[in-house]
């Protein structure tokens, strides 16, 4: 039978706005997405059986319906019946490298992979636009996470302009393993304390968003300029999740004060925190700094980097 490995890399936030309240119920945003090379491994394979079969070596990830994998694997089956009735179902294997319940886009991540896979192993010669549009109906991030690179996100996310890329900004990457922020919690959070300064008309919505577009962190990103991106970094759910999980707030001051750090900060609605350094060498370096602050096993670190790609084949 044939078989696809793909790596689907993580994914963090550089800028993230919240403008204002959307019909449908989600938030208008702005964001800046950029993709980086802590990724997982995917292994995707026909089976003779009209069915989906999920694996996974993390005890937290599950591997039924609930996992995002398995609905986009059920969502091709779905919009192509005939092409699931010729070749069959699929086995999809899990080698998970990014943490979980992170912020950083991993159950997204895995489902591009597995959008982008399907289409490889049933010949279906979508092109990248269609494979994005069906993933939008499942998540706001997988558009962007079959793309990857550096884009500017708006609408609920999934609305997606290119930025220039950038390539091997170093960055240091830190999770508790124990600790999992809900993002509707975030979201819904932020709203109660902070919807009176929301953007009311569609007209307004769509002035702040064009404004990013010429903003000073798109300017820092033209320039490849990492002094200057990690100064502006900006995530407005920092407001309300670091008041409440101090652990979080811990990370982000303890990469304030490391040497060689340009600027840190938390990844979507965390509880992830990444800094941005100097370089490789400076990364290990604040990697074992923070190891010896804080020697908890539960205390995930990464010395990662910046790529310019999402969904690829494994060579």
């Amino acid at each position: 039978m044939r078989s696809y490995n793909l790596i689907a890399p993580a994914k963090i936030n550089l800028y993230l706005e919240i403008i204002g309240d959307r019909p449908d119920g989600y938030h208008e945003l702005v964001m800046i997405l950029q993709s980086i090379d802590l990724a997982d491994r995917i292994n995707i394979r026909a089976i003779s059986d009209e069915t989906i079969r999920v694996h996974c070596n993390h005890p937290q990830v599950p591997t039924d319906k609930t996992n995002l994998v398995y609905r986009a694997a059920e969502l091709m089956m779905k919009h192509f019946p005939e092409a699931a009735a010729k070749y069959g179902g699929v086995e999809i294997t899990l080698e998970k490298n990014i943490p979980v319940a992170a912020g950083l886009a991993g159950g997204s991540t895995n489902a591009a992979a597995v959008l982008v896979g399907i289409d490889l192993l049933w010949n279906l010669g979508l092109t990248q636009t269609e494979i994005e549009e069906l993933g939008a109906t499942l998540g706001s991030d997988i558009p962007f996470c079959v793309a990857g690179g550096t884009a500017i996100a708006t609408g609920r996310g999934e609305q997606l302009a290119p930025l220039p890329n950038l390539d091997h900004i170093y960055i240091v990457l830190a999770k508790y393993r124990s600790l999992e922020v809900s993002t509707p919690w975030a979201y819904k959070t932020y709203r109660q304390e902070f919807g009176s300064t929301y953007l009311k008309t569609t007209e307004d919505l769509a002035a702040r968003a064009a404004a990013v577009h010429s903003g000073e962190i798109v300017k820092a990103i033209v320039h490849k300029n990492a002094t200057e991106i990690a100064q502006k970094l900006h995530n407005d759910l920092e407001r309300v999740v670091l008041p409440a999980h101090p652990q979080v707030l811990q990370l982000r001051e303890l990469f304030a004060t490391q040497p060689g750090v340009l600027g840190t900060m938390m990844s979507g609605s965390g509880p992830s925190v990444f800094a941005i350094v100097e370089s490789e060498q400076q990364g290990q370096v604040v990697k074992q700094s923070i190891r010896e602050a804080i020697p908890d096993e539960d205390l995930e670190l990464f010395v990662t980097r910046t790529i310019n790609h999402g969904i690829q084949i494994a060579s």
